[in-house]
């Protein structure tokens, strides 16, 4: 080979060497870029970079809530984590503080008597400011909803025609009554302890938790803890005794929210509850056991009725 082929040659493969090695720095460039400088996850166009965790308890009614604030979290452009299915509040106000979960729906009275169980406080807005005060620091909630879900004193309509209840108080006349509840009732201050302090109600109890109603429909128990807005007390003709003396505080669905909660957030939860009226959770909680609909179906079509979604 002539020394001329030959410098022609060793060019050649020069000008080859320098493009794979542009090309090779350009490629490693690109990757670096994903992999060392790629921005941060944002929520959207309105909403915050953090992600919200929300959580609820172990009911099924309080499950639809929460998943009608993710849902309407992710609409505003907000990165949702769900933590559903928690527990009851001994499992739930520990995650809020230590900053497991950022937002969770509430009730007020229920709440109330959670933190201050000597509370005087019965109607709405008592509650409501009785609640603020009573919160520990760290814990705070947003605007409550007109919607309420709280423990009522029920009984079957034989049971209420034969013993001629319309009150708890007639039930003072009645011997042998058993109430039927979720096991933490027992020690509630609305429980066998202040059936018995407020009306002169004796009453032994029996931890019939997610068969009360069927409990009571049976015959199993007399008397039994049932939601306001569970759909039952219609379908399965129950009577709801009313509650003359206030055993059972004013209980509105109610946003709780920890210190990981975005500000920014807020209103778009505070414009969830404007909407959420007593009738239409009623219907949300109807549509879960008797249509048997999931819960993210029910969730986004409230949505959207609403103007929402």
């Amino acid at each position: 080979m002539s020394a001329l082929r030959t410098s022609r040659v060793g060019a050649r493969l020069a000008l080859a060497a320098t493009a794979l090695t542009v090309t090779a720095l350009a490629l490693t460039g690109c990757g670096s870029s994903g992999s060392l400088e790629q921005p941060a996850a944002t929520g959207g166009a309105t909403g915050s970079s953090e992600t919200i965790t929300i959580g609820s308890q172990a009911y099924y009614s309080n499950e639809i809530i929460a998943e009608i604030y993710a849902q309407a979290l992710e609409g505003a452009g907000f990165t949702v984590d769900r933590k559903f299915n928690i527990g009851q509040r001994d499992a739930i106000v520990p995650s809020l503080q230590n900053g497991t979960i950022s937002l969770t729906p509430e009730y007020t009275g229920n709440l109330l008597q959670y933190f201050d169980k000597s509370t005087t406080a019965t109607t709405t807005e008592d509650v409501y400011a009785a609640l603020k005060k009573a919160l520990p620091e760290g814990l705070s909630v947003l605007d409550q909803a007109s919607a309420t879900d709280q423990d009522s004193y029920n009984v079957t309509a034989a049971f209420a025609a034969q013993h001629n209840l319309k009150s708890i108080a007639d039930l003072a006349n009645v011997p042998n009554l058993v109430l039927g509840g979720a096991p933490e009732l027992e020690q509630r201050p609305y429980g066998p302890t202040g059936l018995k302090d407020k009306y002169g109600v004796t009453v032994s109890f029996s931890a019939t938790a997610d068969t009360t109603v069927d409990e009571l429909v049976a015959g199993g128990i007399q008397l039994a803890d049932v939601y306001s807005a569970d759909p039952s007390i219609k379908t399965k003709n129950l009577v709801t005794l009313e509650d003359p003396k206030g055993l059972f505080l004013a209980s509105h669905v109610v946003p709780l929210v920890g210190t990981s909660f975005p500000a920014d957030a807020a209103d778009v939860i505070n414009a969830v509850d404007a909407k959420l009226t007593p009738e239409g959770l009623v219907a949300l909680n109807v549509e879960s056991k008797v249509d048997q609909k999931s819960t993210k179906d029910i969730a986004a079509a409230w949505l959207k009725s609403n103007g929402l979604g």
